[in-house]
């Protein structure tokens, strides 16, 4: 039986403490003792992205941080999106532009597009290329999802440094 620490950070909000082993993955504490499940477990070596959260507002793929590592961070989940029935502007998008297929890839693109506007990152097709590379889609040709966050960002007035 290995070692448990208490870890305290904040969730979507909300402040959490939870027991778990330091070297648990994010994504497993996530998951497993949060019951939050739109992180998904893709490849496990941070390779597809499909479990990228925000950690103080800078996109990480979960599966690599061990959860030690977040005492005392926020974190934000793709569950923080939405408030209660409204969608945020990316999920609107997401949905307007067929964005998404099989879903697995969905929170991934969403986080990651989330971090890269709140931080002012640019809305070009060269840009959104790069800030999102980090997610591996098998479903879609990646123009759905480039205007998915374009239209996002356009519809919520998106200046540099504002949050979505």
């Amino acid at each position: 039986m290995s070692e448990r620490t208490t870890i305290r950070f904040t969730l979507n909000g909300h402040a959490v403490e939870v027991s778990a082993p330091p070297m648990q993955r994010l994504l497993d504490v996530l998951r497993e003792t949060c019951g939050l499940t739109g992180a998904k477990n893709g490849c496990g070596e941070g390779d597809c992205g499909a479990c990228t959260v925000l950690v103080d507002g800078i996109a990480v793929v979960s599966c690599l941080v061990p959860v030690i590592q977040i005492d005392g961070a926020e974190i934000r989940t793709v569950e923080s999106l939405a408030q209660g029935d409204c969608l945020h502007p990316l999920q609107q998008a997401f949905l307007e532009r067929d964005g998404t297929q099989c879903g697995s890839c969905a929170s991934g693109f969403l986080m990651t597009a989330c971090s890269h506007l709140e931080h002012g990152g640019d809305t070009s097709d060269a840009e959104l290329r790069a800030a999102l590379s980090g997610v591996l889609c098998r479903c879609t040709g990646y123009n759905r999802v480039l205007e998915a966050v374009q239209q996002a960002a356009e519809g919520a007035g998106h200046h540099a440094g504002d949050r979505l």
